[in-house]
């Protein structure tokens, strides 16, 4: 009787009761995670010279690998690539069949087989071969066809699948993965792979945010609104127009170029509403917020984002050492980078005397 025959012949009690359930599934964890404790000791000098190998390549790495180890050959595909080797993945069935056209002769190809004998992995070696790429297998054995083929093989030993029945891929495609991130991040530290090409891969998201800076997300002072202080609201009005979607304050400076206050879209309409029409015709200094909230430039985005919504204001200028403006980053630009706001408590009176109009009231 094969092995596969015995698996399918030996009967898998039922998870009955809870105690059952969460039993099984620690057992998987614990199992995956002996496979990869394990794992610390099978590395080896073909570790090192795959690594040597990838740090030297001129041209791409091509990950493959058939069902579940190409799944997993997708994702180390994405993390390479994103660590600062230049990489892709390559499905060994569309292979056979025209894709080999991605591979060149400066790449290297990174081939991911259990039992090194899959029938799709093993089509497209004699092309390999031909083409002059180095093959680098993360396999189970030494002794398999895709070991023979390869410059340089990892072998992860026999393993047990933490499957009840023994067969469906878990604890060897955990094992190919922590190879597979391993590869990429001593291979990305070797090349002195930092924060800021980190950051340059990663513009989206919060892991963009974290690494981005104020810069990253202000409208330029050319596309900002600003004035001299000493200047009337109604001159101000008139001169301040800029093409395209403008911010919701206007920057006012002093004689020296310096940030002194600004005057929002919402002070206009608190003076209009009031009917305090004679205000248009003073300096702006006379009804400006002094000493505005401001960030620096070269600070980090996270730092901004926190102060848009701990102080629930709009506009925030950005300045340089010499506190002049350089730029404003405008609520409407960055909502999406904003936690979401706390459920208020009805009890609490705390804002009662805060207004906080609507973003787009009393802009265009």
């Amino acid at each position: 009787m094969s092995p596969h025959a015995a698996h399918r012949a030996r009967p898998v009690a039922a998870l009955r009761s809870e105690e059952e359930i969460l039993q099984f599934g620690r057992e998987v964890v614990s199992s995956e995670a002996q496979a990869l404790v394990d794992l610390v000791d099978k590395l080896d000098r073909s570790f090192y010279r795959a690594v040597d190998l990838i740090y030297k390549l001129n041209g791409n790495l091509i990950v493959t690998g058939m069902g579940k180890a190409g799944h997993i050959g997708q994702k180390l595909a994405a993390t390479f690539a994103s660590t600062g080797t230049r990489s892709h993945f390559l499905h060994p069935a569309e292979a056979f069949h025209g894709d080999l056209g991605r591979v060149h002769p400066y790449d290297a190809v990174l081939v991911l087989s259990q039992s090194g004998e899959t029938s799709e992995v093993v089509q497209i070696l004699p092309s390999l071969e031909k083409l002059g790429v180095p093959v680098i297998a993360v396999t189970a054995h030494q002794n398999s066809t895709l070991s023979r083929a390869a410059e340089v093989t990892i072998a992860l030993g026999s393993l047990d699948e933490a499957c009840s029945l023994g067969l469906a891929p878990s604890t060897s495609t955990t094992v190919m993965l922590a190879v597979g991130d391993a590869l990429a991040l001593v291979t990305s530290r070797l090349k002195g792979f930092g924060a800021e090409d980190f950051a340059r891969f990663h513009p989206g998201g919060a892991l963009g945010l974290k690494l981005s800076h104020v810069e990253d997300y202000m409208r330029i002072l050319s596309d900002c609104r600003v004035a001299r202080a000493d200047e009337t609201i109604r001159e101000i009005l008139v001169s301040c127009t800029n093409p395209g979607r403008r911010t919701g304050a206007i920057m006012l400076t002093d004689r020296q170029g310096r940030l002194a206050g600004l005057f929002t879209d919402s002070d206009l309409a608190r003076l209009i509403e009031n009917r305090n029409d004679s205000a248009l015709d003073c300096p702006v200094r006379e009804v400006m917020v002094a000493a505005p909230t401001t960030v620096h430039s070269g600070e980090a985005m996270t730092a901004a984002v926190e102060i848009l919504a701990e102080r629930k204001i709009s506009e925030l200028p950005v300045v340089d050492d010499n506190d002049c403006p350089v730029g404003m980053i405008d609520v409407t630009d960055v909502v999406g980078l904003l936690p979401e706001p706390k459920s208020a408590d009805p009890s609490s009176n705390q804002n009662a005397e805060i207004r906080i109009y609507p973003i787009d009231e009393y802009s265009d």
